[in-house]
């Protein structure tokens, strides 16, 4: 149902993201210029929501944000009101505490809540949904593994980083002939490295949704020894795993909605390869600067496109939704769908892996 719309809050959450603020300054922009709302931004993410903790935004505090990495509303990967740590008699102690979000939204005036983020963040949007309150939701994530959507902002800024990367390892690997690893992000989806594999001419792209064989990836490097070719640059993806054994976990964060941290594999897949081929062999994990940053041309015309998008849905009264992009056109899906979707993962036998194989790039396969 339509609702008569005079204030509505934006928050972020997850991890950071090219293309946030690009988003906060699009809804903000779109709002004020074509509807004439307030803007309040809750910092924080979920922590703010339950502290209180907000902002006035308006034309002059979004103003020059397409350009800037991170988010002004700050951001929080921990925090879950449905499951919120919190002291109680003297011990601390996880209870649900989403109706202190729900006040706070009511007592601040908010008619629509713009929530942006990521599976465990949208999880609880479709959450406050089911308590009544009116909901639109935007994907984040530098993975690209929402299945609703066919592309999130801040992946084409992460293929970005991790094929300069590339660029840069080649010429050391080259120089020193070495075997150079670069474990990328991505959880348990090999966009960004298959992405940047191909677009940074790696000999070998490791991927979470091909478990590879380590014999196959060394036969690879020796077949271009014998060509005279005396190193190798190789991808790695950090949720790959050799196909007898299991990914590697760098930590468990007891107190995150999603406690396993992956990492680490780039190192074995470097050790596993110094072993078998004799050259020396150097992984670089590139971790957070694939977060972190200007996004890039790309991602600001799509985080544009989303926050518009997702404007327009509050206007028609869809809420309780996600913006989309399917194809080239801007769309919506539930987040009742979209939580209950798996991951958008590589296909093992699509066309760019196909295409991947056919110019010599190996997947240990």
């Amino acid at each position: 149902m339509k609702t008569t719309i005079k204030r509505i809050g934006i928050m972020t959450g997850g991890g950071d993201c090219p293309g946030l603020n690009p988003v906060i300054r699009a809804v903000t922009k779109t709002a004020i210029n074509e509807h004439g709302w307030e803007v309040i931004g809750i910092r924080n993410g979920y922590k703010g929501l339950y502290d209180n903790d907000w902002v006035k935004l308006d034309g002059a505090s979004t103003s020059g944000l397409l350009h800037k990495g991170g988010t002004i509303l700050y951001s929080s990967n921990k925090d879950n009101l449905f499951h919120y740590l919190v002291e109680e008699n003297g011990e601390m102690v996880y209870k649900d505490v989403s109706d202190v979000g729900v006040e706070n939204i009511k007592n601040l005036g908010i008619d629509v809540m713009f929530i942006i983020g990521g599976d465990g963040t949208l999880t609880s949007a479709r959450d406050f949904a089911r308590k009544g309150v009116n909901v639109i939701a935007i994907p984040k994530t530098i993975d690209n593994d929402l299945a609703s959507t066919d592309t999130t902002f801040g992946f084409n800024t992460a293929v970005g980083v991790a094929t300069e990367a590339l660029d840069r390892l080649h010429t050391t690997a080259m120089s020193h002939h070495r075997i150079m690893v670069l474990e990328v992000m991505g959880r348990y989806a090999g966009w960004i490295a298959l992405h940047a594999g191909i677009a940074g001419g790696a000999d070998a792209i490791l991927l979470p949704e091909i478990p590879y064989d380590i014999h196959k990836v060394a036969k690879k490097i020796e077949d271009r020894k014998a060509k005279g070719k005396n190193f190798s640059v190789i991808v790695v993806g950090e949720g790959a795993k050799p196909v007898d054994g299991e990914v590697v976990v760098r930590e468990i964060i007891e107190d995150s909605p999603d406690p396993i941290r992956l990492g680490g594999i780039g190192l074995k897949v470097a050790h596993d390869l110094e072993k078998l081929c004799g050259n020396e062999a150097r992984a670089t994990i590139l971790g957070h600067l694939q977060r972190g940053g200007s996004p890039s041309s790309s991602d600001r015309i799509l985080s544009t496109r989303y926050g518009v998008a997702a404007v327009k849905l509050a206007v028609e009264g869809k809420f309780g939704n996600m913006v989309t992009l399917k194809g080239d056109q801007m769309s919506y899906d539930s987040l009742e769908n979209v939580i209950g979707r798996k991951s958008k993962n590589v296909n093992p036998n699509g066309e760019l892996v196909d295409m991947a194989k056919s110019i010599g790039i190996v997947f240990g396969d």
